[in-house]
């Protein structure tokens, strides 16, 4: 997949625990430039790798290099900060370690490194909704004071997939945004509601999938056939009971999803009940349909995509950020 790229340098940006390229894609369909992306996961790379061909300027192994170990100065010429920096330590899926987590919450200390040695003009940073009130909200309060005490000026919003990216999926996180210029902060607003007119359908596979992702004939069977009776609805196993969304969206995607945990999300289609495959999972996060998925473990793509944004909304906040910052 080739994405169009505007060459200016006051577009160009880094995207830091890129995973596999969702906020790339939702700041390149706005004209921006990557140039340089990171991320420790060797999978995240295997799918970053079957979907960008361009040739960022810098060798490979920084592209798995712990981002610690990554010196600020080999950046290209950059002015937008991105990152979806680990939400495992404010995530209620995680343990809600916040900072004290030394392997993770010290990543956003990294990202400020980089923000007080390169001072690009703009960064947007993005994380679970819980982080808005962990610790009693003194977590996001550092945040703030640590990024202010940059010169930044810094605003946040909560966001749903749902309501801001006409996406079917229950999905709230948080979106820090900062300029540099007060003056681009005061253009700066965060996008407005959407009606919500995709349904579930749009994202699921007509024709019949693997037999792997059915669960007819397997033990769970007998403990799903009773409750998973609708077609406009995406259904969770909670390892004691079946789970109903009543709002006719998809729960929100979590990196567990193959990996025990929350399951799946599962429904019920013209051949039996089944579990959501990889590529459905994507299309629920809005990853377009020439986005594609390599032949890795099922396990591993859907870690990926549970640990990815809802492109849409990306998408929308970098219109609002290029407006603001008028280039």
């Amino acid at each position: 997949m080739k994405v169009a790229l505007n060459r200016s340098n006051q577009m160009n940006f880094i995207d830091l625990f890129s995973g596999i390229g969702g906020i790339k894609l939702g700041f390149e369909k706005n004209g921006f430039k990557s140039v340089f992306s990171n991320d420790f996961d060797a999978h995240c790379k295997t799918t970053f790798d079957h979907n960008f061909s361009e040739i960022f300027q810098q060798e490979t192994e920084l592209y798995l290099k712990d981002i610690a170990q990554v010196p600020s100065d080999v950046f290209p010429e950059f002015n937008l900060l991105t990152g979806g920096f680990p939400c495992q330590p404010f995530s209620i899926a995680g343990y809600r370690k916040g900072f004290t987590d030394k392997e993770r919450g010290d990543l956003f200390f990294e990202i400020m490194r980089i923000l007080r040695d390169r001072r690009p003009k703009a960064f947007l940073l993005e994380n679970v909704k819980n982080l808005k009130s962990h610790d009693k909200g003194n977590t996001l309060k550092l945040i703030y004071n640590e990024l202010e005490n940059l010169g930044y000026f810094v605003n946040d919003a909560v966001l749903n997939t749902m309501e801001y990216g006409n996406l079917p999926q229950n999905r709230e996180r948080i979106y820090i945004v900062g300029f540099l210029s007060k003056a681009e902060s005061n253009k700066f607003d965060f996008p407005k509601k959407v009606k919500l007119t995709n349904t579930i359908h749009e994202c699921l596979i007509k024709e019949r999938v693997d037999d792997k992702y059915y669960y007819n004939g397997k033990p769970l069977f007998e403990k799903l056939k009773n409750d998973v009776i609708k077609r406009n609805t995406v259904y969770q196993w909670r390892r004691k009971y079946v789970r109903e969304n009543k709002s006719n969206v998809c729960p929100t995607l979590t990196a567990n999803m193959g990996t025990g945990g929350h399951n799946v999300p599962i429904i019920l289609d013209d051949y039996g009940i089944r579990k959501l495959t990889p590529r459905e999972c994507a299309n629920f996060q809005g990853f377009p349909p020439e986005y594609m998925l390599p032949k890795i473990a099922d396990s591993q793509l859907y870690k990926q995509i549970g640990n990815s944004v809802s492109i849409p909304v990306i998408e929308r906040i970098a219109k609002q950020m290029k407006k603001a910052m008028g280039v």
